[in-house]
C-alpha cells in the first residue's frame, strides 16, 4: 500500500468553512494587528506605529484578556472570512491574509514548526519592542519603518 498523507486543515478547508477552533488556530500570536496604525487622509497609505493596544502583553504579544476584549476595547475589530477582504493594514505576514490571497502558511508559523516560540525567534512578533497606548502619547511620535 501507498503512503497516505494527510494534508493539514488549512489546505484543504476554504476559510469560510473553518469551524471556530481551526479559524482561531491560524492566528500565529504575533500581535501585530494589535498594533495603532495611522492613515495618511490624502493618500490613504496606512503607517505603522509602536504603539500596542493596551490589552496587549508586550512580552509575550498575546492579548491579556482575548475572550473579553471587546468589552474592554469596543473598537478591537473581529476578524471573520466576510471581513478579512475589507481590512487593509492586517500584516502582510498574517496567516489569514496570506491563506485568502491563496498563499502558504510561513516555516515560522506554529502549525508548521510546531512550536509558538518561533513566530519570536524569527522576529516577525511584536514581542519586545511596542509601548502601550495608555503611555504613548501622540501615535505620530511613534511611526516606525518595520514591516506589518
Amino acid at each position: 500500500m501507498g503512503d497516505v498523507t494527510t494534508k493539514p486543515f488549512w489546505e484543504t478547508t476554504p476559510l469560510h468553512k473553518m469551524d471556530r477552533a481551526q479559524w482561531e488556530a491560524l492566528c500565529d500570536g504575533c500581535g501585530k494587528c494589535c498594533l495603532h496604525k495611522l492613515e495618511d487622509d490624502e493618500t490613504g497609505e496606512v503607517h505603522a506605529t509602536n504603539v500596542a493596544c493596551r490589552l496587549l502583553d508586550s512580552q509575550t504579544a498575546l492579548c491579556t484578556d482575548y475572550r473579553h476584549r471587546r468589552a474592554h476595547v469596543p473598537e478591537c475589530v473581529r476578524l471573520t472570512p466576510q471581513s478579512l477582504a475589507t481590512i487593509a493594514w492586517l500584516p502582510s505576514t498574517c496567516a489569514y491574509r496570506l491563506l485568502a490571497e491563496g498563499q502558504t502558511l510561513q516555516p515560522w508559523h506554529y502549525l508548521i514548526s510546531g512550536d509558538r516560540e518561533t513566530v519570536h525567534t524569527a522576529g516577525i512578533s511584536t514581542r519586545g519592542w511596542t509601548v502601550s497606548e495608555v503611555v504613548a502619547g501622540d501615535l505620530e511620535h511613534h511611526l516606525t519603518d518595520r514591516v506589518l
